[in-house]
């Protein structure tokens, strides 16, 4: 399964090369993947299809393949990264999961033909691989080549095919899903409705995958049914957060920090007791970060994880200044960011979540993304297709 990622959190990787201007990253749930292919051909499919040949052999076909697939899932999203960088859509790079790949957008197409002829470049090229790939085993038949060879050129030409075939269905955010926002984008002339619409079809598409997913697992295939009821899992969860992301897009892209801060946030003085402030501060207003300020000097801020430093029976004797983090770039943002910029950060792996709020070299309040996500959550109410008036 291949699918595009919007705006949101980056899908860590192990950077493998660079093709064409693009970085080719490896998740590491991949493995896992390639594991299962290996595996589940090795030992069942090339057995049964071919049963003249040994252990040894059966298991190099089946890492062939899973290298095969490979090479596959990463033309698959190359094809959709190239038409995506000529409409002025940068990508951030090609990861490969366990879902298969996904080409990494920082934005949302420009207009319904950019999104139609990104999403549909996916399968094409799929397809196209699966007719090479076809023409290939024909050629080794007609040669007399070994089996081994016919086995892994076909096998290679079934799964391109399938993943063609599968990534068309109608559902966001596969391929066939964008290809119905874009249809629906065109028709509507609006991008959150169609979004909106697509999004819940492919929701819809990923519970009856995980449905499928559990009668298979009753009806005795395993590892199928475990297989499709976690790819239903991913295809519902990505629908919804696709939806999620174009909302939160709109609300803080082009829009100062100072707009969603908390204003006069609860402050710290660096004297006070570790035992003062987790009994005066922590427990009375349930933050996890103070910023630390000596009369009207920011100096840093303290966050509750600091207390595994210090042992408890120490907490009367420790004051804030001991424990706190002096301030820096890395826990302050200036009121003028753009939100957006700062919550790209704030997404990264190992990103923190709260920040001081600075202007004019003075503390002027708190972003955090708890405060940013339940306001995104009231947008979601507020302006889904179905509560605006048409």
């Amino acid at each position: 399964m291949n699918s595009e990622v919007q705006r949101g959190v980056p899908f860590r990787g192990f950077h493998l090369f660079t093709l064409f201007g693009f970085e080719v990253k490896l998740d590491l749930s991949w493995l896992l993947l390639a594991l299962l292919i290996s595996w589940s051909l090795g030992a069942g499919w090339f057995p049964a299809r071919y049963p003249e040949l040994s252990t040894h052999v059966y298991a190099w076909m089946g890492v062939s393949v899973a290298v095969g697939v490979f090479f596959s899932i990463v033309f698959h999203e190359f094809s959709h990264s190239v038409v995506a960088r000529h409409y002025g859509m940068p990508i951030r790079g090609i990861t490969l999961f366990i879902f298969g790949g996904v080409a990494e957008m920082e934005s949302e197409p420009p207009d319904p033909k950019a999104e139609f002829l990104m999403a549909i470049a996916g399968p094409i090229s799929s397809f196209l691989l699966a007719a090479l790939l076809w023409g290939g085993t024909a050629i080794a038949q007609g040669a007399a080549w070994p089996d081994p060879v016919i086995g892994v050129l076909s096998t290679l030409a079934v799964i391109n095919l399938t993943v063609a075939v599968f990534n068309l269905a109608p559902a966001f955010p596969l391929d066939g899903g964008r290809v119905l926002r874009a249809a629906l984008w065109h028709w509507r002339r609006d991008l959150h409705e169609a979004t909106f619409v697509s999004s819940r079809i492919g929701r819809g598409f990923g519970t009856a995958l995980m449905i499928f997913g559990v009668v298979a697992f009753v009806g005795g295939n395993l590892i199928g049914g475990m297989w499709w009821f976690l790819i239903g899992i991913f295809v519902r969860g990505a629908a919804s957060s696709s939806y999620q992301q174009l909302i939160l897009k709109d609300l803080v892209e082009g829009q100062p920090v100072r707009r969603f801060m908390r204003s006069e946030p609860v402050t710290v003085a660096p004297s006070v007791s570790i035992a003062e402030w987790v009994e005066d501060y922590v427990y009375r207003h349930h933050y996890k970060m103070y910023p630390v300020v000596d009369g009207s000097r920011l100096l840093g801020c303290i966050a509750v994880d600091s207390l595994q430093d210090v042992r408890r029976e120490d907490w009367s004797s420790t004051q804030v200044a001991d424990l706190m983090e002096n301030r820096s770039a890395s826990n302050t943002v200036d009121a003028g960011t753009d939100t957006m910029a700062l919550l790209t950060n704030i997404l990264k792996p190992g990103g923190r979540s709260r920040f001081m709020v600075v202007e004019n070299d003075r503390l002027v309040g708190i972003i955090a993304l708890k405060d940013l996500l339940e306001l995104i959550s009231l947008k979601l109410q507020i302006e889904s297709p179905g509560a605006r008036p048409r």
